[in-house]
Formats: structure tokens, C-alpha cells, sequence
């Protein structure tokens, strides 16, 4: 397997050694004419439009009102718009900066595509709030004043197993997380007005997916991103007609997937999801517990055996009870291009690797494979944090890579004194000094030569204590300078991770306010994903 360069990686920066496993090259313009004209002839297989963008209209009126996504949603109706869709889990106050960037780079190409093709393209965020894993989505983390990573978390207030758009969080709980996040942001221009704003999403907000939806519209409602909850149950009855070929099509959906995963595996990659015989890729929500369900003897059923259906009896739940069943991520991206006239999706690196096994169960339905855009990706390095890296004679990639060894080298080189090499030489000294004396008690009585290497231990102990002490005080001589360097690495690589997927936007809109957000929009897009500092 090719450890070191995930298939992400060569997607990215050789996109012809993986070309098998997709449909479209995102660099290639002629694929985006022709997943244009691929979508023009094949209208009659996706969800009535007008009854789609309906229940958008209700969902995005109450979480996300601004003109741009009507004048959006008002395009989406017309018959040959077409759609660049990202998503993510609905993380606390949005979560990790990569959601941001996602949600940017689906703006930015949809704007790129709607020029390049003269048509409509609107942006759609699918929020992914049918996913269960609350401890994926309940924290975030800021950098406090103290230069420590600090997690604000919520709990789940019941622990089912159930959808995170149906958990219900309290007023307490909102009230707590927000003043936690007040706590550890230091006093702007900006804060108060923050604030006031996530207390008013709270106050209407039932569930994180709501909370979620209602911050993404105050940062991109503005640029008429649209957004999708994918629990949304005004979405599911519109959804029936997929569900029903995933049933029907079941047994060949499997095939296909496995046939991915061995086309992934030929390539010399592992798979980024699992693959396993007897999955039906679909979740069944019963007593608000959301089950996996599975194939044995002719009847999809959990693993637990709660619940069993004939393939009759499950096409007649869906038909009562289509808010009951939910797509799993192999079966997400059949929906996606079901519902919407998808140009593109904008993926993550781990998304797109797991992508690449839908490829064989796209085609299984009659589709293509949508062009996949990796986001775009960046660290943000901040004016001072950038002025004590010159300082200190630091690229990223010291920071990125080495940065241990070059603090070290940097603590050493303030040592004018040159006590490490005197220690150094004290220490060899001594070990040569030793050494005859050591022959010579051995030759007396073995445990007297044992007694005396006993005796030099202790010696070189002490004076390692004397040199670490000399350390220490240099270091606390030096302890502004060292407080720089911590802080140059906590920015950028906070808990040893890329900054994009631990710190939350907040902090940055409480520096700098929504110009913040503006400036993203002058970052040129680049369709290869390839990472960037912005400062």
C-alpha cells in the first residue's frame, strides 16, 4: 500500500496515475463542459426540481434569510442550473477552520463555473446532520491568552444513538458553551456584537444542526450559499424514489462497491471506509436509535436483531415512515446527485479517498460521478505571529516539520558562556578517569569494580544535574523569547495538528470582525486543493 502518499495526495498533484477510479479531471475544462452536457440529457433522473426548492425555501427562510439565497433558490427552479455541493458535520460554533474553507471554495466555484459556463450554478452546503457520532461534532478549541489549546465542549444530553439533528440541547447548555467561548476570547471591537449574535441563534435553536445552520448564514448567506440539513424531514419524502433502488438495487450496490475497493486497492491504496459483505449502506431509525442495517438470510436487519424486514416489508416502511431511514457515507453521494444537478463536489482529503469507492456503485445507478474539487487549504499565519517568525529566522516548514529541533538549536546557540560544551568535556573527563581506576578495583574483588561503577554513576548524575539546572535557568533567562516560539507553533500547529483542523473561526471574527471573512473571498480559487499560507 502506498502509506506515505494517500490516494488524496496523488488526486491532488497527479491526477492521471488515479483516473480509473473517477469520472472528471477538475483541472480539465473540457470535463466540466462535458459533466454539463452529461447532466442537460439525464434531467429524468433526479427529484422533481420545483418541490425540491420548496422545502429549501422553508428551511433556509427560518436559518439562513438573506436575498442572496432566495435570488439563489429562485435560480436552483430554473432548468438548467446546475449545483457545486460540499458538507460537513454540524460542529460547535461551526467547528474546525477547514469547514470554512470548504464552505468558500464551493462559493468560489460555483462562481468560476457559472462564468466559465454561462449558466446558473449555485452553491449548496449539505449539512450532515442525519449522522449519529455526537462526540465528533459536540467541541472546538481556541487558543486562550495563556497560549493553551483550549476545548469547549457540550455534552449529549441523553446518549442514544440517534440523529444530531434530533438531539435537543437546553438553553443551559448554549448559555454555558458561548460563555466559555466569551471567557477565552480576549476583549475587541468586535466581541460584544459576536456575542449578542450566537446568544440570539441560541435562543431559537433546538438542536446543534440548527445552531450550526444559523452561524453559516451569517457568514455566507450573504454570498447566497444554500443550505441543506440532510435530516431535514421535509427533505425525505422527496428522497423515497432513491431509497427504493437502494433497496431494490442492493445486492449489485455491494458488488460495486467492492469492485471500487478492488480497483482502489490494484492502485496500491487502503480504503478510507469500510466495505463489508451483507452492509445495505443504510441506517434505520428505530425508537430514535439510528441502525445499521445488514443483509442475513434475505432480510435486512441490525446487528443487535432489534429490528427485521423482508425486502417487501422494508419498502413498505419507507413508503409509511420515510423519515425513518438515512444514507450511510457510500450511499450519501448517490442522494446528492439524485436531489441536485450536481457539477461538482467539493471534498476533504479523507472524503475524497473514500469517494473513490463509489465510483462503480454511481454508474450501477445510472449516473456519473459528479467533478470532485478538493478544498482548499490553508494556515493562517497572523502579523505577529509572522514578525517573531522572522525574528527567529523560521519558514512554516520549520514549524511544520522540525520545530524541536530548531528551538533547541536556538536555546543552545543563547549559551554564550559554551557551558553544554564544557559539560561535555567534563563528562568525557571524568569517564576516562574512571576507567583505569575501574580495571584496578575489579581486579581487587569483583564487587568492589561493581561498587565503583556505582560510585561513577552517581557522580555523572550530579553533574547531568548541575548541566539541566544550568539549562533551566537559561531557559527561564530566556523566557519572553520562548514564550514567542510557543506561540508561533500553538498558532500554527496547535496539539502537533494543521491549524485548519483544530482552531474555530470565532477567535479570527473576534480579531478582525467579518472583513475576515471578506478577505477569503480575494484568496484566488485553485482547483487542486494544493495547501497555502495566507497571512
Amino acid at each position: 500500500m502506498k502509506v506515505n502518499q494517500p490516494l488524496s495526495d496523488t488526486y491532488i498533484k497527479d491526477y492521471e496515475q488515479v483516473r480509473e477510479l473517477f469520472d472528471y479531471n477538475p483541472v480539465s475544462e473540457q470535463d466540466w463542459h462535458a459533466r454539463v452536457a452529461w447532466l442537460d440529457k439525464t434531467r429524468d433522473l433526479r427529484a422533481e426540481r420545483k418541490e425540491l426548492v420548496k422545502r429549501l425555501r422553508a428551511y433556509n427562510a427560518e436559518r439562513n434569510p438573506h436575498a442572496a439565497v432566495s435570488t439563489a433558490l429562485d435560480q436552483l427552479e430554473q432548468d438548467d442550473a446546475l449545483v457545486v455541493v460540499g458538507g460537513q458535520q454540524s460542529g460547535l460554533f461551526t467547528g474546525p477552520l477547514l469547514v470554512i474553507y470548504k464552505a468558500l471554495t464551493i462559493i468560489q466555484t460555483a462562481r468560476m463555473a457559472a462564468q466559465r459556463l454561462s449558466r446558473p450554478v449555485v452553491p449548496v452546503f449539505w449539512i450532515a446532520g442525519e449522522d449519529h457520532d455526537f462526540d465528533e461534532v459536540n467541541h472546538t478549541y481556541v487558543l486562550s491568552p495563556e497560549l493553551q489549546v483550549q476545548k469547549i465542549r457540550i455534552d449529549h444530553p441523553t446518549g442514544v444513538r440517534s440523529m444530531v439533528s434530533e438531539v435537543v440541547v437546553s438553553p443551559e447548555v448554549w448559555h454555558a458553551a458561548i460563555q466559555q467561548l466569551c471567557d477565552l476570547l480576549p476583549n475587541t471591537e468586535f466581541k460584544a456584537d459576536l456575542m449578542e449574535k450566537l446568544n440570539t441563534y441560541a435562543a431559537v435553536s433546538d438542536t446543534l444542526s440548527d445552531f450550526y445552520a444559523r452561524i453559516f448564514g451569517m457568514l455566507f448567506g450573504e454570498a447566497g450559499l444554500v443550505l441543506i440539513d440532510s435530516a431535514d424531514q421535509a427533505i425525505r419524502s422527496i428522497e423515497v424514489p432513491m431509497f427504493e433502488r437502494i433497496i431494490a438495487q442492493n445486492d449489485e450496490l455491494e458488488r460495486a462497491y467492492f469492485q471500487s475497493q478492488d480497483d482502489v486497492a490494484r492502485q496500491g491504496f487502503s480504503a478510507q471506509a469500510d466495505v463489508t459483505a451483507g452492509n445495505a449502506n443504510l441506517f434505520y431509525i428505530h425508537e430514535g436509535t439510528r441502525l445499521l442495517l445488514h443483509k442475513e438470510n434475505g432480510r435486512f436487519t441490525d446487528r443487535k436483531g432489534l429490528v427485521s424486514f423482508s425486502v417487501d416489508e422494508l419498502r413498505t416502511a419507507l413508503a409509511s415512515s420515510p423519515e425513518r431511514f438515512s444514507n450511510n457515507v457510500l450511499t450519501r453521494p448517490l442522494m446528492q446527485d439524485y436531489l441536485f444537478p450536481v457539477l461538482s463536489a467539493i471534498l476533504g482529503t479523507g472524503e475524497i479517498a473514500y469517494w473513490a469507492l463509489t465510483h462503480h456503485a454511481f454508474h450501477e445507478v445510472g449516473f456519473r460521478m459528479p467533478i470532485i474539487v478538493p478544498r482548499m487549504s490553508f494556515t493562517f499565519v497572523e502579523g505577529t505571529v509572522q514578525k517573531q517568525m522572522t525574528k527567529y529566522d523560521l519558514t512554516f516548514e520549520d514549524v511544520t516539520e522540525r520545530f524541536a529541533e530548531r528551538r533547541e538549536a536556538w536555546l543552545h546557540a543563547q549559551d554564550t558562556l559554551g557551558l553544554d560544551a564544557d559539560f561535555d568535556h567534563l563528562k568525557q573527563e571524568l569517564e576516562s578517569m574512571y576507567q583505569p581506576i575501574l580495571s584496578k578495583l575489579a581486579q581487587i574483588q569483583a564487587g568492589l569494580g561493581k561498587l565503583g561503577e556505582t560510585n561513577k554513576q552517581k557522580v555523572m548524575e550530579q553533574v547531568e544535574f548541575l548541566q539541566n539546572r544550568a539549562v533551566n535557568d537559561l531557559a527561564k533567562q530566556n523566557e519572553t523569547a520562548l514564550r514567542h516560539w510557543d506561540r508561533i507553533h500553538s498558532s500554527l500547529m496547535p496539539l502537533g495538528k494543521p491549524q485548519e483542523r483544530v482552531y474555530n473561526i470565532f477567535a479570527y471574527l473576534n480579531r478582525y470582525g467579518s472583513a475576515w471573512i471578506s478577505s477569503l473571498y480575494e484568496i484566488p480559487l485553485d482547483l487542486t486543493g494544493q495547501h497555502r499560507v495566507i497571512s
